[in-house]
């Protein structure tokens, strides 16, 4: 299968399965993508929200920081984007520390699908030493790694760069840039990031006005884990100017669990949840008590693919269209 060479797949790749949902990717000249089986561990379940507070603990494990809020569409595209895109051997800073690129990748392994998605591909992972080790990659590419992981690629004379759990479109913006300039395709990165901005851009100048501010509710599950503006998708939502009602409840890890009582008080205009409930909008609109809640009143329960909602890649454009959409509509 041919890749396209467009600013939204900015590598040339080879995914092949290994473990349970372990994508290892290959960068070649000839821009094809070949899939192949490999041994099966275990599976690997669980939601979108799930991974993406794993993903922010193994940040806070890399020691990355939340940064400040700022302008998704301002700054440039990350400093990486400044280098030759060509010159190897190349040392790329990331939020988990500098990363030795001896040579331009021509295999890559692939264990966050964040990271993944920004190179043209999707899927979950399992960090297997060997498994990895066994399609002799250049470069692998993680949002964390157990110690025992890392320091065995490190000792094989793999290039292993951790992406930590953006916080920030900055952040993601960055992670793009510095993906774009470990693998020699700065120009491509650089496009894709102008590319994300001005659809942000041009999302936010579409949005309608309210009289108030919209209040949302981003529920995680039915037992109301949700995410704060402590999280990336809580950015997201301050960027498009809503007020996240579970802020005053954070207990410090942008995932808190809130009581139903609370969820009342607060009267969310807006309620989002993903497509990995096991319920419909119409079971949240018909739980005891919740038919005064505006969001329901209006009709203003929007469900979003799981896949979309914690990843801070390309995609995140997509999660902000569903909801846009959903807000467009007149209560």
């Amino acid at each position: 299968m041919t890749v396209p060479t467009s600013p939204r797949r900015i590598f040339g790749l080879v995914s092949i399965a290994l473990a349970s949902a372990l994508f290892v990717t290959a960068c070649g000249s000839d821009g094809t993508s070949e899939t192949a089986d490999g041994d099966q561990n275990q599976d690997q379940q669980g939601s979108a929200e799930d991974e993406a507070a794993d993903d922010a603990g193994a940040e806070a494990d890399a020691g990355g920081g939340n940064g400040e809020n700022q302008d998704p569409a301002a700054g440039d595209d990350g400093g990486a984007a400044d280098a030759d895109g060509g010159d190897f051997p190349r040392e790329v800073e990331t939020a988990a520390g500098t990363v030795l690129i001896e040579a331009e990748p021509e295999s890559i392994v692939s264990l966050s699908p964040t990271a993944t998605e920004i190179e043209g591909t999707l899927d979950g992972l399992v960090p297997d030493l060997e498994a990895i080790l066994a399609n002799d990659p250049d470069l692998v590419v993680a949002s964390g790694l157990p110690e025992d992981v890392e320091a065995g690629l490190v000792d094989s004379g793999v290039a292993v760069m951790l992406l930590p759990a953006a916080q920030t479109f900055d952040d993601s913006y960055d992670q793009i840039a510095q993906l774009g300039e470990a693998t020699g395709q700065l120009d491509q990165a650089a496009a894709l990031n102008a590319e994300i901005r001005a659809d942000v851009d041009e999302l936010l100048v579409d949005l309608p006005e309210a009289d108030t501010p919209i209040r949302v509710f981003h529920e995680i599950d039915d037992s109301f884990y949700t995410a704060t503006s402590a999280s990336f998708i809580g950015q997201v939502y301050e960027t498009m100017g809503f007020v996240n009602i579970a802020d005053p409840l954070d207990d410090g890890t942008g995932f808190p669990l809130v009581d139903g009582e609370s969820i009342l008080a607060a009267d969310p205009s807006l309620i989002v949840f993903t497509s990995q409930a096991p319920y419909t909008a119409e079971d949240i609109a018909a739980r005891p008590g919740w038919s005064g809640v505006t969001a329901v009143a209006s009709g203003n329960i929007v469900q979003v693919d799981a896949d979309i909602a914690s990843r801070w890649g390309p995609r995140i454009v997509e999660f902000m269209r569903a909801v846009a959409d959903v807000v467009a509509v007149p209560a």
